[in-house]
C-alpha cells in the first residue's frame, strides 16, 4: 500500500533521520545546484518528493502506471480519467472477442541516444515483464496477457488469455530498449539505475536518498521542454520539507495539510489540491490473536470516528474510507458504509467473549486486547492517524501501542503487527483490490499485507478480472466489499487529498485524481513537460 515498491500496497519512503540532522543536511545541500537562488536556475526546477523508487527501470515496475518522465508508454492518461496515445499514434484496436490489441506505433520516435524505438522494443519489455526470472512484482498486473508480437516495425498485437477489460490501461508502462536493457541482467545490470529510454527527460544523476535529477531531451518526439532541468530532491521527512521549501531550497513540495497552511498567505507560492483515491488503512494481520479475531476487526470499525479524522488531522482536505473504494465512485458497493457506534462496538466485543480487565483493556482467553501499530518515520500523517486510531480503540477497551520505524524495521514483523498503510488507484478496481486481498498474494512484500484470505473475494477478484461485462464486473466488486465488511482485515480509515505548495513560476501545473503513489510521476509536476515560464 506504498510506493516503495511498484507494489501497489506499499508504505511511504523508509527511515528519516532525526530532524536535527536532516535540517543540517538540508542546510548542506542544495540539490539545485550552487547560485540557484530560489530553488533551481530560471529553466529548472526543483521538487521535494517525500519517497524514492528502488529501480529506475520499467521492466522491474517503475512507472508502470505511466508518467515516468524518462519512458513513454503506447498509452499515456490524458489528464482526466481516460488514456490518449503516446508511442501509439491511436488507442487500440480490440478484437471483437476482446482478446487481442493491435497498436500501430508513431513513427520516427528513437530513444535517447539515437536508436529508433520499434516493435520489438515493446515485445521485449513486455515478454522481459513476464519472464518469472524478471523481479518484477507486479507480474500479476499482465496476468490475462498470453502473448505479444510484432508485426513489422510500426504494429504490436497483444493476444489476451480472457477478456480482461482494463487491458488497455496496463499499456501505459513504459518501453525499455533491447539493444540496451537486453544485452545486460535485467535484475542488476546498469539500466536498473542508469536507464535510457524515450520520454520528455533524460537522467542527469541520481544521489541515493538524496536527488534525481533530469535534463530535458532534445530528440523527444513531443519537442524538447521547456523546463530544461527537473530535480527530484528525496526529503522523507514531512517538517524537515516544509522548511526546505520556506528557505527557497525548493519550488514545490508535497505536504501535510496542516503544514501546507503556513503559506496560505505567501504571494509567492500557491497551495494545489488534488483529489484521490488515496487511502490510509490500518492493516489487521490474521497472524495476531488480537487483530486477526473477527469480532475485534468488525469493532474496530465501528470504534472508529473516520469523519473526526478528516476535520482534524486532514483539515477537511479529504474525506471519510468506509473501504477500498470511495463512496462517490461507481464501483462503490452502497450499503458498506462504516458507522461510528463506539456503543456497538463494545457489544461485539462483550458478545465475543472479550471482558474489560481492571484496567478496562479487554481479556479473552487470558489474551490481552493489545497489538502494536507501526507507522514510517517521519511521516507526520501516517502519525496522526496512528495516534487518532489508538485513543479511538482504547474507548472501546482495546490497547493499541503506536510505533515508528524504518520499513527494515516495520517489513520483518508485517506478518504479525498492524501497520499504518496506504494504497488506492482511481483506474479499474481490479488495480488495488486484487493485490490487496487475493489470498495468494499474502506475505508478498507490500501484498495483502493482512493475510486476507476468504474464497468468496478470490473467486470475486478473478471473476472480476475476466470478464468485460460492466454489469457482472460490478457485482464481483460489489462481493467483495460486503465481504470486506463482514470481516475487515483492514480499518479504512480516511481518503487523503494530495495537498502540494509551490511557487508560481510557471505556466501549466495542473492535477490528476491521484492514486495513492505520487511523487515522480504524478503531483502537480506531473505535466511538466509542457510548462512554460510566466513573463
Amino acid at each position: 500500500m506504498t510506493a516503495r515498491s511498484a507494489r501497489r500496497i506499499r508504505g511511504t519512503a523508509a527511515a528519516t533521520l532525526a530532524t536535527a540532522l536532516a535540517l543540517t543536511a538540508a542546510a548542506c545541500s542544495n540539490p539545485g545546484g550552487a547560485g540557484s537562488g530560489g530553488a533551481a536556475a530560471r529553466d529548472g526546477v526543483v521538487v521535494g518528493i517525500a519517497q524514492e523508487p528502488e529501480t529506475l527501470s520499467p521492466l522491474l515496475g517503475y512507472g508502470k502506471d505511466g508518467n515516468s518522465k524518462l519512458f513513454d508508454g503506447l498509452l499515456a492518461t490524458d489528464g482526466a480519467t481516460g488514456l490518449k496515445p503516446a508511442l501509439a499514434t491511436a488507442l487500440p484496436r480490440v478484437g471483437p472477442d476482446g482478446l487481442t490489441y493491435t497498436y500501430t506505433l508513431r513513427p520516427g520516435v528513437t530513444f535517447s541516444d539515437g536508436t529508433p524505438l520499434t516493435a520489438k522494443d515493446v515485445v521485449f519489455t513486455y515478454r522481459t515483464i513476464l519472464d518469472p526470472r524478471t523481479n518484477n512484482p507486479s507480474r500479476t498486473e499482465l496476468d490475462a496477457l498470453k502473448d505479444v508480437r510484432a508485426s513489422g516495425d510500426r504494429t504490436v498485437i497483444f493476444t489476451l488469455k480472457y477478456p480482461y477489460a482494463p487491458f488497455a490501461q496496463r499499456t501505459v508502462l513504459g518501453i525499455a530498449p533491447e539493444h540496451i536493457a537486453g544485452k545486460q541482467d535485467v535484475n542488476t545490470g546498469p539500466f536498473t539505475t542508469r536507464p535510457v529510454g524515450s520520454g520528455p527527460y533524460v537522467l542527469a544523476g541520481w544521489s541515493k536518498g538524496e536527488k534525481i535529477t533530469f535534463k530535458a531531451n532534445p530528440r523527444y518526439w513531443g519537442g524538447e521542454p521547456e523546463v530544461k532541468k527537473l530535480t527530484m530532491a528525496i526529503v522523507k521527512d514531512d517538517d524537515v520539507r516544509a522548511t526546505r521549501l520556506r528557505a527557497g531550497d525548493l519550488d514545490g513540495a508535497i505536504l501535510p495539510p496542516d503544514l501546507a497552511k503556513g503559506f496560505a498567505h505567501d504571494p509567492s507560492r500557491r497551495t494545489v489540491e488534488a483529489a484521490t483515491h488515496d487511502y490510509r488503512a490500518v492493516t489487521l494481520p490474521t497472524h495476531n490473536k488480537v487483530a486477526g479475531d473477527t469480532a475485534v476487526r468488525r469493532a474496530l470499525d465501528l470504534a472508529v470516528d473516520r469523519q473526526a479524522m478528516v476535520d482534524k488531522i486532514l483539515g477537511g482536505a479529504g474525506k471519510p474510507a468506509h473501504g477500498p473504494v470511495p463512496t462517490d465512485s461507481t464501483w462503490f458497493a452502497k450499503g458498506t458504509e462504516r458507522r461510528h457506534d463506539l456503543d456497538a462496538a463494545r457489544k461485539i466485543l462483550d458478545g465475543a467473549g472479550w471482558k474489560p480487565g481492571a484496567d478496562g483493556i479487554r481479556v479473552k482467553d487470558g489474551v490481552r486486547a493489545e497489538f502494536p501499530l507501526w507507522y514510517p518515520s517521519g511521516d507526520k500523517l501516517r502519525q496522526d492517524h496512528a495516534l487518532a486510531y489508538a485513543s479511538d480503540a482504547k474507548k472501546a477497551g482495546i490497547a493499541v501501542k503506536v510505533q515508528a520505524g524504518t520499513w527494515e524495521v516495520i517489513e520483518p514483523r508485517m506478518e504479525h503487527d498492524a501497520v499504518l498503510a496506504g494504497g488506492g488507484s482511481p483506474a479499474d478496481p481490479d488495480f488495488d483490490q486484487y493485490p490487496l486481498l487475493k489470498s495468494t498474494l499474502a506475505g508478498d512484500g507490500f501484498n495483502n499485507m493482512a493475510w486476507y484470505t476468504d474464497p468468496a473475494v478470490d473467486r470475486a477478484l478473478e471473476d472480476g478480472r475476466r470478464t468485460a461485462d460492466p454489469a457482472k464486473r460490478k457485482a464481483s466488486y460489489d462481493t467483495v466489499q460486503r465481504r470486506l465488511a463482514q470481516n475487515p482485515a483492514y480499518t479504512f480509515l480516511t481518503y487523503v487529498d494530495h495537498v502540494y505548495v509551490l511557487n508560481d513560476d510557471w505556466n501549466g501545473p495542473s492535477t490528476l485524481t491521484e492514486p495513492h503513489d505520487h511523487g515522480l510521476g504524478f503531483g502537480p509536476w506531473w505535466n511538466v513537460e509542457d510548462w512554460t515560464p510566466k513573463k
